[in-house]
């Protein structure tokens, strides 16, 4: 019997000994967590969440070759060696060191790297009752700890390179945008998402232009991609509205995704469990038909393209504009000579658009007269003798059909190895007689306005360098020099009849060009407060800017003293000309407003974050927002805008620029600027857009001279309601409208850091189940409520009065 007890205290000492040593693993093992954290909890580089049927992991990695340390979502069936990131936090602000996922005393998940500089992930809007977790369809949600349905912030709205089932593709709103590379997350030059105006078709668009389209939406579940129809199994099925699109694997429970790629092709995979790997079913490649691919100057060829090859190339004479990145264009080795120049052949070539046909003549007349004009930049005879002016755009060779024949490119007669003496010998006596010539010009020109002030003088000094601006890596793609005939051909000679109205640069009208293209051009007036600054400022930074709710620009014209700026046709003017007439403001439904609202806040978003040059636009207003034929918004009037550095946090001027009731009170007093600038500019618009009254109006209002002070006051009364517009009253939800005025506000806080980023600003308008923040009094509000009785009705707007040049202190 002792034997027996012996034994079994020997099996119990082996039992406990066991669990120790399991126990000693388990706690010395790397921390794996479970799919959710709350506030008083955080993740380590290391560590990860996984979501409850282990689909989806988060946690930190490094792409590729990279050293730097992300925030992502990965499937949770490939190994680290494969990891196929599916979502990336911080794509565009890497960390150099390992970090850690935490809640900061706001609710707002971040990620604080080594050195203490953190990222905001997520916003929580001071809500206390939250938790972070991973879901099993890869999104990742901020929601309520009771309500679990209470979802404050998802990943799923703010997609990345990959399109998951169950995340709605919104119009403007929620597109993917491509890694810049397969080791760089950071955003790159191709995004795709449904159309512009509405869900019926799905785009690729390589910085701003359409890259790919889809089949029409039609209601049948495959009419988007028919070639998926060939596929054994179909493999997914699309659900598509007015506004989004989504769509369902088959089977259910198939592991599907859309992604596109650094090179902007689009794939479709899905995952065999067999296999246990991803199986390519689909996948859309670069094209030559794409718009613009290769750039100014560059040239395209269907036969050169593989996935991982652009089908670029550049003109003899010339060179790539972004080393080792043919799609951004051409520039030239040695600049034209006028005189002395020389035509290459291009054969087989399918010529390009924006020609000047003249009468039918030989090659030796057609080259003649392009010869004749210094910006005259190519020629061919084909059914007549063409022109091209400026840099060329869509060229194409190794092409069968009609519009093919052979261009000839015009390049300096002297080649980059050619002798420099020569070269010397020929342009000195031009350059010598140029200079005689503007000596003369300026003398002449000085005589004639002696005394008329120091900057009556800019128009006629234009340098070389203003002149080459349409021709130089500054520009867009779609950039076109004009000649003063064309632009006075495309006007009626700048007739009354076609002049739609006036801004601070001078008269704007209507033309039409010979393609039938609408346009509209900006002309310098002589007296104009603006000049050859903001005339460049508009080539310097419209023209590399390409977004669907930014104006295009399509070129300029530099002739004399005249400067011309060369718009896309808005039909339908600006947001002023319906907000602030009774009439036409009854026109504006709650629908069309919410998208305009969400269309400039893209825009702005776009110019702040995501575009290659960061901007400040410095005057928007709702004379700055054009409608075009679907009353899309659009941002024009770039002449004030600034370039910012994306490190720093504000910069400071002398020269004030804007317009009144618009101008943050920092930037009005003190010509500080910052993006909080803009977005105290856009609470101002967004204010206005749902009251359909204007900041500074031509009334009292309660107490107040402006709509900001009037605002607040009904905020603190709580009756914000009394601002919405009579003619919306029924017609749109009011929660949302309310909502509206309440970022608003917050848009419009007196200190620029208590403002909100346009990131926050539309999650907040389009998230109805965020939690907002109260919001601390608006600018100027000291300086324009009074409790005077003195104060008359008859106070001036000054809504639409813009400055240019005020000293701030």
């Amino acid at each position: 019997m002792f034997g027996k007890i012996r034994f079994w205290r020997e099996c119990m000492l082996v039992d406990l000994l066991i669990m120790y040593a399991s126990a000693s693993r388990c706690l010395s093992a790397p921390m794996e967590r479970t799919d959710i954290i709350f506030q008083n909890q955080s993740i380590s580089d290391g560590q990860t969440l996984i979501s409850e049927r282990k689909n989806f992991v988060l946690g930190f990695f490094s792409p590729g070759a990279s050293s730097y340390r992300y925030v992502g979502i990965w499937h949770k069936q490939n190994d680290v060696s494969e990891r196929r990131v599916v979502w990336v936090a911080n794509r565009n602000n890497p960390m150099k060191d390992k970090g850690i996922l935490k809640f900061d005393n706001s609710s707002n998940l971040i990620v604080l790297d080594g050195s203490g500089t953190s990222f905001t992930v997520a916003y929580g809007v001071g809500v206390q009752d939250l938790e972070a977790a991973i879901l099993d369809n890869g999104n990742f949600v901020l929601r309520s700890i009771t309500n679990k349905d209470n979802i404050v912030w998802q990943s799923f709205d703010f997609p990345t390179n990959t399109w998951l089932p169950e995340m709605n593709i919104t119009i403007g709103t929620k597109l993917l945008t491509s890694w810049k590379s397969s080791d760089d997350p950071a955003v790159g030059d191709y995004s795709f998402g449904p159309g512009i105006t509405n869900a019926s078709q799905l785009i690729i668009w390589w910085q701003g232009h359409t890259f790919w389209t889809s089949g029409g939406w039609d209601g049948d579940v495959n009419a988007l991609i028919p070639e998926l129809k060939s596929i054994s199994t179909i493999p997914l099925y699309f659900h598509c509205d007015n506004l989004t699109c989504t769509y369902t694997p088959n089977p259910d429970s198939r592991f599907t995704k859309f992604v596109l790629d650094p090179n902007g092709s689009l794939n479709i995979a899905q995952f065999d469990p067999d296999a246990q790997s991803w199986t390519l079913l689909w996948r859309h490649p670069a094209s030559c038909e794409v718009s613009n691919l290769c750039g100014v100057f560059g040239i395209c060829n269907n036969n050169n393209i593989l996935p991982s090859l652009p089908p670029c190339r550049c003109p003899e004479g010339f060179a790539e504009q972004e080393q080792n990145n043919s799609r951004k264009g051409c520039t030239r080795k040695i600049p034209l000579q006028c005189n002395g120049d020389k035509f290459i052949d291009m054969p087989g070539m399918r010529l390009p658009g924006n020609r000047e046909k003249l009468s039918v003549m030989g090659d030796d007349e057609c080259q003649s007269a392009c010869m004749m004009s210094c910006s005259c930049t190519a020629y061919a005879v084909l059914d007549g003798c063409s022109l091209w002016y400026g840099g060329l755009t869509n060229l194409q060779e190794g092409n069968n059909g009609s519009g093919v024949g052979t261009l000839y490119l015009r390049v300096a007669s002297i080649s980059s190895s050619g002798h420099k003496i020569l070269w010397v010998a020929g342009v000195l006596p031009s350059v010598a007689f140029l200079i005689f010539c503007l000596i003369l010009f300026i003398w002449i020109r000085r005589s004639k306005n002696k005394g008329k002030g120091k900057q009556d003088g800019h128009h006629s000094l234009m340098t070389t360098d203003t002149i080459k601006l349409w021709e130089s890596e500054e520009t867009g793609s779609q950039f076109t020099m004009f000649s003063f005939s064309q632009i006075t051909n495309a006007t009626d000679k700048f007739s009354t009849e076609n002049k739609l109205g006036e801004g601070g640069f001078g008269p704007v009208y209507k033309g039409n060009l010979p393609d039938g293209k609408e346009i509209a051009v900006k002309r310098l007036a002589a007296n104009s407060g603006q000049g050859l600054p903001e005339f460049k400022n508009e080539i310097l930074l419209i023209a590399k800017l390409q977004h669907s709710n930014l104006v295009g620009l399509l070129g300029c014209c530099i002739e004399g003293e005249e400067m011309l700026l060369v718009y896309e046709y808005m039909p339908n003017k600006s947001l002023d000309f319906f907000l602030f007439e009774k009439s036409r403001r009854a026109l504006l439904d709650w629908e069309m407003r919410m998208n305009i609202i969400e269309g400039v806040a893209q825009g702005l978003i776009y110019l702040h974050k995501h575009s290659r040059l960061r901007i400040i636009h410095r005057d928007l207003k709702a004379s700055n927002i054009l409608l075009d034929t679907d009353m899309n918004p659009k941002i024009s009037d770039f002449g004030m805008a600034r370039i910012f550095d994306p490190k720093g946090t504000q910069a400071n001027t002398k020269r004030v620029v804007g317009t009144y009731g618009y101008m943050a009170p920092e930037y009005a007093m003190a010509g500080i600027f910052s993006v909080k600038s803009d977005v105290f500019s856009y609470g101002v618009l967004l204010l206005e857009i749902v009251s359909g009254m204007k900041n500074a109006g031509s009334q009292r209002r309660g107490n107040s001279l402006s709509l900001l002070g009037y605002a607040w006051e009904l905020w603190n009364e709580g009756r914000c309601h009394e601002l919405i517009d009579k003619s919306l009253h029924g017609r749109c939800p009011l929660s949302l409208a309310l909502r509206c005025i309440h970022v608003s506000l917050l848009c419009v806080q007196e200190q620029a850091a208590d403002r909100p980023f346009m990131t926050e600003v539309l999650s907040m308008v389009t998230n109805e189940n965020a939690t907002l923040p109260d919001p601390k009094q608006p600018g100027f509000l000291s300086l324009l409520v009074s409790n005077r009785t003195d104060i008359t009705e008859e106070t001036c707007s000054l809504n639409g009065l813009s400055i240019t040049n005020l000293d701030g202190r």
